[in-house]
Formats: structure tokens, sequence, C-alpha cells
């Protein structure tokens, strides 16, 4: 005789079961802490504990630097698929998932407006759409920022995020390196500033070409920035690379980058940036009315 049996019918949790808490939370990779996640928004995506620097999407990024009022430009353009290229899926399915995650046409966004005192041409990269490739999307819409920068004669500030060139479009994504960095140094002719930030990650023809012909060269923490990665590297030369080698620190100690600036102080420092590369430095306030000393008693 059987004591215990276990029942075939199927347990259904009710409606309403799930931990409230769930999804709220996650988990630093660099310290391993635990962190609210509303924690780590208010904290612009910053670990509180050991200062790890997650990826901040294209859109937060103009928020975080820009005044309010600023406008978003040259939305319009698409890519398209000239080399019919497929791999494990067609391009042209790649890009529609793209453009559903992200809610971009492309990988990078164009703004104008003021930072501080200053105007500003910004171009700012989303790593979310497709690793935040260069294809002629991007190439075509930083030469539009270049150009009007050209136009107004305002600095330009682009924010690399990007895993390189947009290899499914060929010879047209590489043909972007050399337009971009004509524009730029027409620029340089102009004696207009550019100033070119570089973020985790920024490798392949990124650096190769804009990211690296700023007037001034700052990066994040921790950022990664380099042409091949280090396991090409180290697979092509039968070496193992240094700790930190192609992260921002490792850089700046070997004369790659002017600065590494922190996420929470970049808008001041590319405000006082702007200000002794144009000769506009932010107005100081006026100091408050001092008080009349209080009368003796009678």
């Amino acid at each position: 005789m059987t004591w215990f049996k276990r029942d075939d019918n199927e347990i259904i949790p009710p409606a309403g079961h799930e931990v409230r808490t769930e999804g709220l939370w996650t988990k630093c990779p660099e310290c391993g802490k635990v962190i609210f996640k509303a924690e780590l928004e208010a904290n612009l995506q910053v670990c509180p504990h050991c200062g790890y620097h997650y990826k901040f999407d294209a859109r937060q990024r103009i928020a975080q630097l820009l005044e309010p009022g600023y406008e978003l430009v040259d939305l319009e353009l698409k890519s398209t698929d000239p080399l019919e290229f497929t791999d494990l899926k067609s391009y042209k399915k790649r890009l529609a998932e793209a453009q559903k995650k992200t809610g971009l046409n492309d990988a990078i966004i164009n703004a104008i407006g003021k930072m501080g005192p200053h105007d500003v041409v910004l171009s700012v990269m989303e790593y979310g759409f497709i690793g935040g490739s260069m294809g002629a999307v991007v190439g075509e819409t930083i030469a539009r920022a270049v150009d009007r920068s050209l136009a107004t004669r305002h600095p330009l500030i682009i924010i690399s995020a990007s895993g390189g060139a947009r290899m499914m479009e060929g010879i047209a994504s590489l043909m972007q390196l050399a337009k971009v960095s004509t524009g730029l140094a027409r620029m340089d002719d102009e004696k207009i500033p550019y100033i070119s930030l570089m973020t985790d990650p920024t490798t392949g023809g990124v650096t190769a070409s804009f990211a690296m012909l700023g007037d001034l060269n700052i990066a994040e923490p921790g950022a990664l920035i380099g042409f091949a990665g280090p396991r090409v590297i180290e697979q092509t030369i039968r070496q193992k690379l240094p700790d930190g080698f192609q992260r921002s620190e490792f850089l700046l100690e070997h004369g790659f980058l002017d600065a590494i600036v922190p996420r929470k102080e970049l808008k001041g420092y590319l405000i006082n940036a702007l200000g002794w590369m144009t000769g506009k430095t932010a107005e100081a306030p006026e100091p408050a009315p001092a008080s009349e000393p209080a009368g003796l008693p009678d």
C-alpha cells in the first residue's frame, strides 16, 4: 500500500503572488554590492559604493548636460541595407529590432542647446542600438553636427559609446571615418572648439577617427578605449597584457587622454573647459547684500 503519493495536478499560483520587490535591485558587477535601482538612477547610474559607471543612454546623457529647452535635431535619418547583409539574421531585422528597443532611428542623437552660459552642439551615441556601431547614418549625423558648429561657430561635443564601424554596411561604414575626420579638420582650421568624451566602450573605427581627434580628449572612469579588443591583441602578440590595459586610467597614464572626469562632475568640468576654450566664462552670481548690524540695546 502506498502511504504517500504526489498529485498530478499542476499547482497554479494565484494572481498577484509575485514578490513586489522583484526587479527593484541590481548587483554591481565591480564591487558585488546590491543597489536599489532608484538610488542608482538618482546617482546618474554610478555605483554609490565603488563608483562603477554603468552605461548611460543617450537621452539621459543629453538631459544631464544641457539646460532645459534644448532641441533634438537630425532624427529623421534611417539606415538602409545596401548590401542586403545577412549573418545569423538579416540586417533589416536587426535594424527593426534596435529601432523598437531604443525608440531611435539609429545609434546617435544630435542636440543643440545651452551648457551653462555656452551655446553648444552635442552629438551623443547610443550603445543600445547595435552596440553603438557607426554606419552611414551615424557618420552623416555627426557630419551634420559638424556643419552646425561651422555655421554657428558654437563648440561641438561628441560623446562616444561604440563598438566601432558597422560592418553590415561594409565599405560604406568605413568611409564615415574619413568623412567625419575631414569635417573636424575644417573645424580645427576655423578654431572652433571640439571636445571628445569617451565612455565605456569606445573601440574600433570610432576610436580610430573622431573620438581621438578632440582639442580636449576626456573619458569616464574605467571606460574601455582602444582599437582592437584586449583578447584579439593577446592572441595576436601571444603575450599577457598588463592589468587595466585599454582602460581610461591606463590611457591617461600613457598620454592618450587629457583627463578622467566622473559623471557627476562632468557638466561642471565641461562648462569650465568651454570657458577657457572660448574666453567666455560663467558669470559669478551677485553677492547677497550684507545685513545691517544689529543695534545695541538701549
